[in-house]
């Protein structure tokens, strides 16, 4: 087998984000880079992210944005090669960008304008895509026996994300190395990904106001998150579905403020004294649709008091309902799981690895990089600034 090992310094196993970064910088170096990638085109995470307009970064990235069983782990990278950084790379490129809600970034050029430039930057690398591979050994060097020939180098760089979107070929191979490698690792679980409900709960609250969409700040575990709510046949997506599955477990309560920065309890009580002749529902017109005026008035707490007037309710049920209007309870039945999350939370334990480099902390010249790490970002370019930031780091060392 020595005979035909084709040789390499550095082998990175995933072209997405944080794997082309690191061959790119690596191969700046004069090292020697191969990335292999199962899939049949490069960075196909990269093309569908943001609707295909890329969200690449934000340009509010702090360490409080990421998810980690250490929170200190994603400093280092990220202050050494920040947004700054890429947007620069970006317009080098002569791409340009616009930022939307919250500092999130968009290239205006679209996603295939973003690989098309780490392609660009990776003109010294070699790329075998179409590429399984069997086993990954450990000899003088890294082996990794694959259909496409073998190839050994000093250094092994996993990029291989997590196993979201399995229609795309995600897996958890990156698990699966560190396991091999003794290393441990926190168990994958889907991250940014739309809630489900029970049958009876979806009956209750959400039929027949499918695409529905409002303003809501939502909580659970401590976090909170104040963006768009849409009502989905199965449960609750939008933004701030997504961002708060990041920390929500099974069984796990939601509260969401309906009525953001208002006092509901005030301005009933308020609405009762002046226009005590009013229908609750029509007061609610005023700040939801009527379809979810109506049905807000006659579910969210025991009494139907859709068809009431303000001066039919007792102050008792009025202060009930409003205090309902700004903490609603209720517990999601699941996510979507893998099949839709953006994200996972989980992967490689920090403990196990360098922040600096990302290299094993007791297996000289192996790397996890992006995704694959125990490092999960916010939606809103937050995971891919992490791919960046956590590739550079280590295609400065490998």
């Amino acid at each position: 087998m020595e005979a035909n090992l084709q040789k390499y310094d550095v082998i990175i196993v995933g072209a997405g984000a944080a794997g082309l970064m690191c061959a790119a910088q690596a191969s700046k170096r004069g090292r020697k880079v191969l990335v292999l990638d199962k899939a049949v085109k490069a960075g196909k995470k990269i093309l569908i992210s943001g609707g295909g307009k890329c969200n690449f970064t934000n340009l509010f990235i702090e360490s409080e944005a990421y998810i980690s069983n250490n929170p200190h782990f994603c400093k280092s990278a990220l202050s050494r090669y920040t947004q700054w950084d890429f947007i620069a790379l970006l317009e080098s490129h002569h791409l340009r960008w616009t930022e939307k809600t919250l500092g999130q970034l968009f290239c205006d050029q679209k996603s295939g304008a973003v690989l098309r430039m780490l392609l660009d930057e990776c003109q010294q690398v070699e790329i075998v895509l179409a590429c399984d591979i069997s086993q990954v050994a450990l000899e003088s060097d890294y082996v990794v026996q694959t259909n496409q020939g073998d190839f050994q180098a000093k250094s092994l760089v996993i990029a291989t994300g997590g196993p979201s979107i399995p229609k795309m070929g995600a897996s958890d191979f990156g698990l699966q190395i560190a396991k091999q490698f003794g290393l441990k690792s926190v168990g994958f679980k889907p991250a940014l990904v739309p809630f489900t409900f029970s049958q009876n709960d979806i009956d209750k609250y959400f039929k027949d106001l499918s695409g529905l969409s409002l303003e809501v700040v939502m909580n659970c575990n401590g976090q909170s998150f104040k963006e768009m709510a849409l009502i989905t046949h199965r449960g609750i997506s939008g933004p701030v579905a997504l961002q708060i599955s990041s920390y929500w477990n099974k069984n796990d309560t939601l509260t969401i403020d309906l009525l953001p920065g208002i006092n509901a309890v005030e301005v009933l009580l308020s609405a009762q004294q002046d226009r005590g002749t009013t229908v609750l529902k029509n007061i609610l017109n005023e700040y939801f649709s009527k379809r979810l005026a109506q049905r807000f008035a006659a579910v969210l707490i025991s009494l139907d008091l859709s068809e009431k007037t303000l001066g039919e309710i007792n102050q008792a049920d009025l202060k009930q309902f409003g205090y309902t209007l700004n903490n609603w309870t209720l517990t999601p039945s699941g996510t979507e799981g893998m099949r839709t999350a953006e994200v996972c939370t989980g992967g490689v334990d920090t403990n196990e690895l360098s922040s600096k480099t990302m290299e094993s902390n007791k297996q000289p010249g192996l790397y996890f990089i992006g995704e694959t790490v125990d490092v999960t970002g916010w939606l809103g370019g937050y995971n891919f600034q992490w791919a960046w930031s956590s590739g550079w780091a280590a295609g400065q060392v490998v």
